[in-house]
């Protein structure tokens, strides 16, 4: 039988450059936020966008390569895995995210006469 795999691929713009810390000497960690957005037309015939915000986390190289590559509003190809974990806030409650933990970054840009180019990054 086949093993299920946890992956996740969204085609988006950053929100803001990457927030880089240095944990410990060598250690870094990325945090971004990328927008992705969907189109239809309601019941009213009207076109409406429904723009989702998606965390996503890198460490190490893939952290590097974020600061070095990305600013606010690069169009991005990310793909990772998605992870959900809880933490107790500064008044004790209970708070629930759900993050994409960075493997693979394709950066898109314009090129000459229109065309997209591609950065590409893996961990």
């Amino acid at each position: 039988m086949n093993t299920q795999n946890n992956t996740v691929r969204l085609i988006g713009n950053l929100g803001h450059a990457p927030e880089v810390r240095e944990l410990a000497p060598g250690r870094k960690v990325a945090r971004m936020s990328v927008a992705t957005n969907e189109s239809y037309t309601n019941t009213n015939g009207e076109r409406v966008t429904d723009t989702q915000w998606h965390t996503v986390v890198a460490w190490g190289r893939m952290a590097e390569v974020a600061q070095r590559l990305l600013a606010k509003g690069s169009s991005v190809i990310v793909e990772g895995r998605l992870l959900h974990r809880s933490f107790e806030d500064t008044d004790g409650l209970k708070r629930y995210v759900t993050e994409v933990v960075l493997r693979d970054l394709k950066v898109l840009a314009s090129g000459k006469r229109g065309q997209a180019d591609e950065t590409r990054a893996a961990a």
